[in-house]
């Protein structure tokens, strides 16, 4: 449709377990109309979807064979965008290393996140100068090892073998070996810029780390819970002797003993984000303010009238850094009103107008049953969206 004076922008990100960011913003502008022009810029937060929006938003689809949670190998794809600026890489962690690879069931104590690591690596061979990595979705517990033994790591036992995969494995590690990663030209030392984009604010140890918050939501006991966190441990001690930590020194300035560990974010995908602030001296954003950036949905806004976002559930995590918050935020600025589409919501009306959000559309107001909701969650959006077309448009 015409970008011309009076479109609407329609920025959701994924109905979970329904349809996928691309189809809600496609199944809305159906809804919306013929005679409605539209924008479609679907979103992600850095979780589950993120390669997807930056597909849809014009990168490239790049895929490769890589290790899968389990070891055995999986298909996964990362975005890519050469044109215009610094070679670019979206990797999402879920792509290798997500829940959804694991075909039997959670694995807790040896699920690796080495997949996300040969990603970067075939990215970074491929001429990516920066690396925007999405945490969300993890099958890991393993602090990130996995990851950074595919781009040359060594974690090594007292007898200087190295560990077998997962994070139960650590509570064994006796030294880390960084010399193959610091010759290989795949990290900061390169030239490769890396920026993780999430909202996980965790640290990596503690009652509120990435062992005790989300072990069990990856099928960890309270067992595995405690073996998981004595490895993360030692881990983080053993790393604050390495080049890792000396690395994060010097990109924050002020970094002590196991300061790294205790950073917001290094909980972040069971660990992987400790290992991405430690080794990689990775930035940190925001996930959905980054993102918006890379997708260049502020150039959409010019000229709007509405702005339709939305996820499968408004509710109190949306408030703290989740896409429809984000692209509220981002149009408010704009001076662009914001309407939601979403299966479900919680949130009041005066919290989704702080939020920036005017008025929010639920499949559940047209469908209380859940089950009907998903299974039939594009043709009641289409109906959302014919009232959103008479009550905004």
């Amino acid at each position: 449709m015409s970008e011309s004076s009076g479109h609407v922008v329609i920025a959701p990100d994924k109905f979970k377990g329904s349809l996928t960011a691309a189809e809600v913003a496609a199944r809305v502008a159906a809804g919306l109309g013929p005679d409605v022009a539209t924008v479609a810029v679907p979103v992600a937060d850095g979780g589950d979807g993120t390669v997807d929006a930056a597909v849809a938003a014009g990168f490239g689809r790049v895929e490769a064979e890589v290790t899968g949670p389990t070891g055995e190998p999986v298909r996964a794809a990362y975005a890519w965008r050469e044109a215009g600026g610094t070679p670019t890489a979206v990797v999402e962690l879920a792509e290798a290393s997500g829940l959804r690879r694991l075909p039997d069931g959670p694995r807790a104590l040896t699920a690796t996140s080495r997949g996300t690591g040969e990603l970067i690596a075939h990215a970074v061979r491929r001429g990516a100068r920066r690396i925007v990595l999405g945490l969300g979705g993890s099958a890991c517990t393993d602090g990130g090892t996995g990851m950074m033994a595919a781009l040359g790591v060594r974690f090594l036992d007292a007898d200087g073998r190295e560990l077998p995969p997962g994070g139960a494995a650590l509570t064994d590690l006796d030294r880390i070996d960084a010399s193959g990663f610091e010759a290989s030209g795949l990290g900061p030392s390169g030239g490769v810029e890396y920026v993780v984009a999430g909202d996980v604010d965790n640290p990596l140890l503690g009652p509120h780390g990435a062992a005790a918050v989300y072990g069990p939501q990856k099928g960890a006991g309270p067992e595995d819970v405690a073996l998981l966190e004595k490895g993360l441990v030692r881990l983080a001690a053993v790393a604050a002797h390495t080049h890792g930590l000396a690395g994060a020194a010097e990109h924050d300035g002020v970094v002590r003993a196991m300061g790294v560990a205790a950073r917001p974010g290094a909980g972040a995908a069971g660990g992987v984000g400790f290992a991405a602030l430690a080794f990689l001296g990775a930035d940190l954003r925001p996930g959905i303010e980054y993102l918006l950036d890379l997708l260049r949905f502020h150039d959409r806004l010019p000229g709007a009238r509405l702005v339709v976002t939305g996820e499968g559930s408004l509710d109190e995590q949306t408030l703290r850094g989740k896409a429809p918050a984000g692209v509220a935020a981002a149009a408010a600025k704009a001076g662009v009103p914001v309407v939601a589409v979403c299966g479900r919501r919680t949130l009041g009306d005066e919290e989704l107008a702080a939020a920036g959000i005017s008025a929010a559309y639920a499949l559940t107001d047209l469908e209380p049953d859940p089950e009907v909701c998903m299974a039939q969650a594009g043709p009641l959006l289409e109906r959302l969206a014919r009232r959103i077309t008479a009550e905004h448009l």
